[in-house]
């Protein structure tokens, strides 16, 4: 009698509720962790504490148009610091950025009242103008093989002395004319320069510009090819043009971009004083990378976001009108604003370190 023999079944028991092994690679980290991870966190939390701090210090901040003033010495700052802070992440940075936009207004202004053209006709040649300046810079950088420190050092000299020098020869003064007496001035002021009310306080339309320029400026970096190009030029180039990134191209139109930023905030200078002083913009483009370094960017690029700046330039601003509000004296600004820095880079660096332990 043959007999036959059926293995039985294994059976697995279901492992025992519990927290799980992992090998360490693909275990989640925590929220906390996650949220270090962001450059921008660290920044907000120090915008977060000056606000609270000149809340406590300068009791008139809390007044509706004393946020407003705020509000609008930072976007100024911030407008400018958004290209900036593209630029670093893509790796290189911009020393012209201050005197460029000073170059853009006076262009604007000179080109339309000693020719007496409409405004407009100013308005473009000087976009025309800003865009060739970035476009000179970032040719040369590529190109080259320069630091970016060093052609835009030498541009920075280039245009500084040149403003001067034309504005001189062609008004006779270091300040050009007054324009608002000209064709399409109220016009070009309503798009560059104007304000509304919001509950009874009056707000600049720059706020407005500066908020959508952020976001998007985070739609690209976050959504586009485009913004993983900028990570990748910055990252490294060599690897990112061995991948097929457009490492020319991307670095060019950064420089580019930053020449839209200058003129933008030239044109708004312009339209709201009438007039351009040859000899101001030195010392802002340290304010534009200062702003974006507190905002969590690395200048050695390939790490930054576009939310981050935006906190940097409000503390920026909260800073500088925050003096002024609690009556204290202005020259500690300065002072201020190199507390900030140091204390932001720190701020940063722990971030990344917290974000990147296991």
């Amino acid at each position: 009698m043959r007999m036959t023999q059926h293995a039985e079944p294994a059976v697995t028991s279901p492992p025992a509720p519990g927290r799980r092994e992992t090998d360490g690679r693909t275990a989640e980290r925590p929220l906390a962790v996650r949220l270090l991870a962001r450059p921008e966190v660290g920044v907000f939390l120090g915008a977060a504490a000056v606000y609270v701090f000149f809340l406590i210090a300068a009791p008139p901040v809390r007044d509706g148009g004393s946020m407003a003033t705020v509000l609008y010495q930072s976007s100024t700052i911030g407008i400018m610091t958004l290209p900036v802070a593209l630029l670093m992440i893509g790796g290189e940075f911009d020393l012209s950025s201050g005197v460029a936009v000073i170059t853009s207004a006076l262009t604007a202004s000179m080109l339309s009242f000693q020719l007496t053209m409409n405004v407009w006709v100013g308005v473009i040649v000087a976009l025309l103008v800003s865009l060739a300046i970035g476009f000179l810079n970032g040719w040369l950088v590529v190109k080259t093989g320069l630091p970016s420190f060093l052609v835009t050092l030498g541009t920075f000299l280039i245009l500084q002395g040149v403003n001067l020098a034309a504005t001189k020869l062609i008004t006779g003064n270091v300040a050009t004319d007054d324009i608002s007496d000209m064709d399409g001035f109220g016009q070009a002021r309503k798009v560059f320069a104007s304000s509304f009310d919001v509950g009874g306080v009056q707000v600049k339309i720059t706020v407005v510009y500066w908020l959508v320029f952020a976001a998007l400026a985070t739609w690209v970096l976050l959504r586009t090819r485009y913004g993983n190009w900028i990570f990748a030029v910055g990252g490294n180039k060599d690897s990112a043009r061995a991948v097929g990134v457009p490492v020319t191209f991307t670095k060019i139109s950064l420089f580019m971009l930053v020449g839209f930023g200058a003129w933008f905030v030239g044109m708004h200078q312009l339209f709201t004083f009438n007039t351009v002083q040859s000899g101001e913009g030195v010392g802002q483009e340290l304010i534009y990378i200062a702003a974006a370094v507190i905002g969590g960017c690395l200048l050695t690029g390939g790490y930054g976001s576009a939310i981050g700046p935006v906190f940097g330039a409000f503390m920026f601003g909260m800073v500088n009108q925050g003096i002024v509000f609690a009556g204290w004296n202005p020259d500690w600004f300065k002072a201020f604003l190199g507390v900030m820095l140091l204390g932001a880079v720190m701020i940063n660096l722990w971030v990344r370190q917290s974000a990147t332990r296991r």
